[in-house]
């Protein structure tokens, strides 16, 4: 069952909320070591102008999501450096 606005009602909620981000942001870390040229470090992963930027300049690492509409249309290839 769905708690709308859970991490407001519900510690385990809050706390599992918590815990994804940071791991989340651990990960991007980690993929900003292997992929610098993408800059997870800075955007996370999310779509922003520059990540969408770093994708069309350097073709999408391993890491990328194919459905994520921008790299859909985009012809395969292997990311630079």
């Amino acid at each position: 069952e769905a708690v709308v606005k859970g991490d407001a009602k519900c510690l385990n909620i809050a706390a599992a909320s918590i815990i994804a981000k940071v791991t989340r942001d651990r990960l991007m870390r980690a993929y900003h070591d292997k992929w610098p040229q993408y800059n997870f470090a800075k955007h996370k992963g999310y779509g922003t102008a520059d990540h969408v930027a770093a994708i069309f300049k350097h073709g999408p690492c391993p890491i990328h999501r194919m459905t994520f509409a921008p790299l859909k249309t985009m012809p395969p290839r292997k990311p630079t450096a």
